[in-house]
């Protein structure tokens, strides 16, 4: 007969025999159907989560839906057609063209193709003055007034704030009377002994005017294989000749415009670095520049690459300004996609065209930011995880 020791030395040897069926159960255990149960029960509960948040959003989804998706994709069939704007685009009153709206402004020769090609020069260099030089001004003006020991820091950051929240027609306006011939800036600089241009009115690029002064180019007839070679219609020299003057003008609006609202960005993420960072690096005697460069700017980078990529979406997007200030003039020379886009639509009657400057804009600023993106990506990071 065996004994009860025997009987747990067999037990323990066959686990099989533990938990069986027909053997009860210990207290406190939860059986073997109990984690099925318990995914089971989960995978509802997720459910349940899941439904009850499309509920939530659904509001807005619909919203986006209307009034942002369904209006983009008729915006892209529009752009097949050659519309006038006057009929129904999805009856057969529109006549359906294809990719030739696009095949004009991008292969045909014309004026049309001439005039993008055109607006696309002006806005470039209006993309690579403005965003750099927002960003520097708006990042010195948020390390300015997060000085601690700094007297009327609140008074300051409204300051500079307060262009930001003023209309920008109102604005721009303004900045007509003040570049006008006879206005305050060209009376100033007649104290100084220097005879301001006629902002508005001169069609003359700064890059030409600059090499024209130095004597490399003639401005008034250029020659060479600057002139005698093009891109879109437009000859190498006419692609570098830099912003025109009343170009640059815009480009100080925007400037003075849009520093403020960066700035506050950059001041949010200024008191959000820890503190313990900026006190170890002046135990190690570091100096301001060195704090800047390895301690200030690697913490901002997130907030740059954000900084950097509304500045690059405004900046391709323009439209207020140059509608109020010059609508192209002169010479086409403060022309962009984006007024191109509604003068050819609304000027023009002819939807069609616009819609398609609007779709290659909407793909340049998407390429734009992937580039961009690309290039402020996180290098070491990414290091670390393939070496892991």
């Amino acid at each position: 007969m065996p004994t009860r020791d025997t009987t747990r030395t067999a037990t323990r040897g066959n686990p099989s025999t533990a938990g069986s069926p027909g053997t009860p159960d210990t207290p406190g255990d939860p059986g073997p159907t109990a984690a099925p149960r318990a995914r089971t029960a989960l995978r509802a509960g997720r459910r349940g989560e899941g439904a009850w948040g499309w509920l939530f959003v659904s509001p807005m989804v619909l919203v986006l839906g209307l009034f942002l998706v369904l209006p983009t994709l008729m915006a892209l069939w529009v752009s097949l057609l050659h519309w006038d704007g006057q009929s129904n685009p999805f009856s057969g009153q529109a006549k359906f063209v294809g990719l030739d709206n696009y095949r004009t402004l991008l292969t045909q020769d014309g004026l049309d193709r001439t005039l993008f090609a055109t607006s696309l020069r002006n806005n470039a260099y209006y993309v690579l003055l403005t965003v750099p030089l927002q960003t520097i001004l708006a990042l010195t003006l948020a390390l300015i007034v997060n000085q601690r020991m700094l007297r009327g820091r609140g008074a300051l950051r409204t300051t500079y704030f307060f262009p930001s929240v003023t209309s920008s027609i109102a604005v721009s306006t303004i900045f007509l009377f003040l570049f006008q011939g006879s206005g305050a800036v060209n009376t100033v600089l007649s104290w100084l002994g220097v005879k301001g241009p006629n902002w508005f009115n001169d069609p003359r690029g700064v890059l030409s005017l600059l090499l024209g002064a130095l004597g490399i180019v003639d401005p008034d007839h250029p020659s060479g294989v600057l002139a005698h070679h093009s891109v879109m219609g437009l000859s190498w020299y006419e692609w570098l000749s830099g912003p025109s003057v009343a170009m640059c003008t815009i480009i100080l609006l925007a400037v003075w415009t849009t520093s403020g609202t960066f700035m506050l960005i950059f001041l949010a993420a200024l008191q959000n670095i820890p503190r313990e960072l900026e006190e170890s690096a002046a135990i190690e005697g570091v100096n301001r520049f060195q704090m800047l460069r390895y301690v200030t700017l690697p913490a901002l980078r997130p907030v740059l690459f954000l900084v950097l990529t509304l500045g690059l979406i405004s900046t391709w997007q323009v439209f207020d300004q140059v509608y109020v200030m010059g609508q192209g003039a002169p010479g086409n020379t403060t022309l962009t996609p984006a007024y191109l886009s509604y003068s050819t639509a609304f000027g023009d009657a002819d939807f069609g065209q616009g819609a398609a400057i609007a779709f290659l804009l909407l793909a340049l600023i998407l390429t734009m930011t992937a580039l961009q993106r690309f290039a402020l990506r996180e290098r070491g990071a990414r290091r670390l995880r393939r070496n892991r």
